[in-house]
């Protein structure tokens, strides 16, 4: 594939683990394990394509609502799969990031995730952001109520340095699988200019040739950021 024509950042709203495990007459918390199961295959393939900077929609401000049993299952399952993933991180020179508001999370899973953050602080080249509690919207809030305390003047620019991603390469790419049309307060900001691609395939079925198509999608189109640009 063309260098030119990989993303250099791609979000993932990893959408129907519920809906994979109700399929198969498993209770969803099936699902949720089967798809924290397939990021691993996903990502490294990401990765081995070019992508540099790779955001994964795991757990939005609005999932807070759903069911105790199923947001503790969630939750549980973040630990287990940060834990499993320092180890990988740092082998393959990954910067592990958590973002999102953190505050209602357990001790341990805090824990957890400063762990994650100093041990891979120092790579550059490729990075992993991975989603807790997180809002598009709230993330926007976040931003001004900063600039406001800091007497700053707000400006994109302003703006932009106060987000989560502030340092990542621009947002080329959202896919959202599962075949709802829509972002879900997903990087509201950052993803002014950003492609999207949908696609029915639920996520824990997502798999490396299901990232081709997307990549090949993304390589086809003409971004012309409101521009004119000549046939």
């Amino acid at each position: 594939m063309d260098d030119k024509k990989v993303p250099s950042h791609i979000g993932i709203i990893m959408d129907g683990n519920g809906r994979w495990a109700r399929l198969r007459g498993k209770k969803r918390s099936y699902g949720h394990r089967h798809g924290s199961e397939n990021v691993q295959r996903v990502t490294e393939h990401a990765y081995r394509q070019g992508v540099k900077c790779i955001t994964l929609y795991a757990f939005s401000t609005e999932n807070f609502s759903r069911p105790k049993e199923e947001v503790d299952t969630l939750m549980k399952l973040l630990s287990e799969y940060l834990n499993k993933l320092i180890g990988k991180a740092i082998k393959n020179k990954i910067c592990l990031r958590i973002i999102g508001d953190i505050t209602p999370l357990t001790a341990d899973l805090k824990k957890t995730i400063n762990e994650c953050t100093l041990k891979t602080a120092m790579f550059k080249e490729r990075i992993l952001n991975v989603a807790i509690n997180y809002g598009g919207k709230q993330e926007i809030v976040k931003a001004v109520k900063e600039l406001v305390a800091e007497g700053k003047e707000i400006s994109e620019e302003s703006i932009e340095q106060k987000l989560y991603t502030y340092d990542n390469p621009p947002l080329d790419l959202i896919i959202r699988t599962g075949g709802d049309l829509r972002i879900s307060n997903f990087m509201m900001y950052q993803s002014a200019y950003a492609e999207l691609y949908f696609t029915q395939v639920l996520w824990p079925d997502f798999d490396e040739k299901e990232l081709d198509k997307a990549l090949e999608d993304f390589a086809k189109r003409c971004r012309r950021y409101g521009q004119v640009i000549e046939e």
